[in-house]
C-alpha cells in the first residue's frame, strides 16, 4: 500500500517537472527553436490544429524560422496566428514560406524572463509539495485505520520526504539550464 503511494507520488511529480520544461519551451531565449511555436492554434477546415499539423517548421539560421505550410491558403491563417500570440513576432511571407526573424533580447526583457521563469519553477515545487502532502495524509490515513504501524509510516513519511527533494532538485536543475540561456547572448 505505501509503495502504491510512493510511486504515485513519484509518477504525479515527474509530470510536475514535465509541465514545468514544457512551459519554460516556450519562453524564448535568443535562438530560433522550432518548439517556440508549439503552443501556436491554427483553424484549419474549421478545426483548431496546433501549428505543427498544418505546416513543417524549420530553422534557417540561429536568428530565423521557416515556415512551410501544407497548403498556400493557410499562408494567411498562420501568419495571423503568429501575430496574435503572445510571443511578439512578427513573421514576413515570401511566397508559400514564412519566415519569423527573432528579434535579440534586451537586457531588461532578459530580466524579466528570468522572472517569469522563476515563478514557473516555484509553481512547480508548490506542486511537488502538495504531492508529498497528499502522500502524507494518505499515510495518515493508513494509520488510522490501522493498516500500517507507526514505524512504517514514519519511515514511509521518510521516503516520501527523500522523493520530494529528488523532484525539488530537478526542478532547480531546468530552472538554473534555463537561467542560462536566457543569459547568453
Amino acid at each position: 500500500m505505501i509503495d502504491e503511494i510512493l510511486e504515485d507520488a513519484r509518477q504525479r511529480m515527474g509530470k510536475s517537472v514535465e509541465a514545468l520544461k514544457a512551459e519554460l519551451g516556450k519562453l524564448r531565449t535568443g535562438r530560433a527553436h522550432p518548439s517556440l511555436l508549439d503552443h501556436i492554434q491554427v483553424e484549419y477546415y474549421g478545426t483548431q490544429v496546433p501549428l505543427r499539423q498544418a505546416a513543417n517548421i524549420a530553422v534557417e539560421d540561429a536568428r530565423t524560422l521557416t515556415i512551410t505550410p501544407w497548403e498556400k491558403s493557410m499562408v494567411p491563417v498562420i501568419e495571423k496566428a503568429i501575430m496574435e500570440s503572445d510571443l511578439g513576432l512578427n513573421p514576413a511571407t515570401a511566397g508559400t514560406v514564412i519566415r519569423v526573424p527573432l528579434p535579440p533580447l534586451t537586457e531588461e526583457r532578459r530580466r524579466d524572463l528570468i522572472r517569469i521563469v522563476r515563478q514557473e519553477a516555484e509553481g512547480a515545487r508548490v506542486a511537488i509539495r502538495n504531492i508529498r502532502r497528499d502522500a502524507i495524509h494518505d499515510f495518515k490515513e493508513l494509520l488510522k485505520e490501522k493498516e500500517i504501524s507507526e514505524d512504517e509510516e514514519r519511515r514511509a513519511e521518510e521516503r516520501i520526504q527523500k522523493l520530494t527533494d529528488e523532484y525539488v532538485a530537478k526542478v532547480d536543475e531546468v530552472l538554473e539550464k534555463k537561467e542560462r540561456d536566457l543569459m547568453e547572448i
